[in-house]
């Protein structure tokens, strides 16, 4: 796939900036890489997290996935005309986590001028898979 992004013109400074006073600022989920076609990001395991066994809540796995996917869809269309909102999410959860990191990396599967999918792909410290999502965004007119 050709460059979604043009990663010089996004920082993970402004990125992240961008997120602070909202849900994912307060869960601790932080941007840690941009490339030409994928968004990273990183959420702490822990008391903001976890569900009572311990081990990763499945709504936070899916606010990761929709934090990340989101911000991936945002950065590839004109925000001056455009805003790209959630529609629709699926997850399968995988294995579960209970401490370090979950760790996501969003990747267009399809990128239309009203629709995009996105897939979203989230690992423990040691890269295992523990959870899949599928994002779908509207693109819909400022």
């Amino acid at each position: 796939m050709s460059a979604l992004f043009h990663v010089s013109e996004h920082t993970l400074e402004e990125i992240n900036k961008r997120c602070e006073n909202t849900l994912s600022h307060w869960i601790g989920i932080v941007f840690t890489e941009i490339g030409a076609d994928f968004v990273c990001s990183k959420m702490p395991v822990d008391h903001r997290t976890v569900q009572p066994l311990g081990v990763v809540n499945g709504g936070a796995y899916c606010t990761l996935a929709e934090t990340t996917g989101s911000m991936a869809a945002n950065l590839c269309i004109d925000r001056t005309k455009f805003v790209a909102l959630g529609l629709d999410i699926n997850a399968n959860h995988l294995r579960p986590v209970g401490a370090g990191f979950v760790h996501a990396c969003a990747k267009p599967l399809h990128i239309g001028k009203r629709t995009q999918v996105w897939e979203i792909k989230m690992t423990d410290d040691k890269g295992n898979l523990c959870s899949i999502s599928r994002l779908t965004m509207a693109v819909v007119p400022v």
